[in-house]
């Protein structure tokens, strides 16, 4: 696929994707849900990508669903920007949800994903990042779930991302009002780890994905996130304890651990020799593909 509202780039085992509609402050469509869904795709599908970084061009990060549409934009029967197509469709017939197929696909990723809020993350634009696994802040970034506020609901599965990340409170009071609030109170709320001067994001993004990259088995990190997000809504810890006494017995005697143990001993950098397209073990919780 040729994209044209995204970049991609995979440098040194870090993949960036690049929201690239600066010119409307990369407000969302229809063909970029198609280029981030093909992205997410070929990260999968590429050892040599650990870790992923996502951000946006220009001084936004996505200003949300791209209005053009006018009053039509979110009608089902004359847009198409925010639903998937004829072809994507719940059992009813209705038209998923576009945003809600690109979060799943980050949510079924198996690479770590950082999002770098450079600027504004306003509706489909916060909530399709909610499945990343860590998000970092301009400190000129601003949010909002402003969907109240145009006469719509939460999208992107955000129903359920948000509340796990922020507590149902703080969920509600953003998704209620629909305001739109800085990066210290996203930090404050729980929805970016950190908040960083403009010229230090993309640099505290990539150093983290660095860390990640250089020092871990990509098979491992593949495990751990399946766990990690899958254990939000385990039924209880001992549901939990169960899946990860399968992948340590899984793991646990695989050419990755022995190296993993070997190096420390040995005082030196690992080199695990597993890759995720051919070693993950079938104990991995999987979902969906979209």
């Amino acid at each position: 696929m040729t994209y044209t509202e995204i970049e991609y780039e995979v440098r040194d085992g870090i993949a960036t994707i690049t929201l690239n509609r600066p010119h409307k402050m990369n407000a969302y469509t229809y063909t970029m849900r198609a280029e981030m869904l093909d992205a997410f795709d070929r990260i999968d599908a590429d050892d040599d990508v650990r870790v992923v970084v996502v951000t946006g061009a220009g001084r936004a990060f996505c200003a949300g669903a791209d209005l053009g549409g006018g009053g039509d934009t979110f009608n089902k029967d004359k847009s198409q920007d925010m639903f998937a197509g004829e072809d994507d469709v719940l059992e009813d017939g209705t038209p998923r949800d576009g945003g809600g197929t690109v979060a799943l696909r980050i949510a079924r990723c198996l690479k770590p994903v950082i999002g770098a809020f450079n600027g504004a993350a306003v509706g489909v634009g916060v909530t399709v990042t909610l499945p990343m696994d860590v998000r970092l802040a301009s400190e000129k970034a601003k949010f909002g779930f402003v969907f109240a506020r145009r006469g719509i609901v939460t999208e992107a599965a955000s129903s359920w991302f948000l509340p796990r990340l922020v507590g149902i409170a703080q969920a509600m009071e953003w998704a209620a009002t629909g305001r739109v609030f800085d990066a210290r109170e996203a930090l404050a709320g729980g929805l970016v780890s950190r908040v960083h001067p403009p010229d230090e994001l993309l640099p505290a993004a990539y150093a983290l994905a660095r860390e990640i990259a250089d020092n871990t088995s990509a098979v491992s990190v593949a495990a751990i996130r399946r766990l990690m997000w899958s254990g939000l809504s385990a039924p209880s810890p001992w549901d939990a304890h169960v899946n990860d006494s399968r992948l340590m017995a899984a793991l646990g005697a695989a050419p990755d651990a022995a190296e993993g143990i070997r190096s420390f001993l040995e005082k030196r950098p690992a080199e695990f020799p597993m890759r995720v397209t051919e070693d993950l073990p079938a104990e991995v919780p999987d979902w969906p593909l979209r």
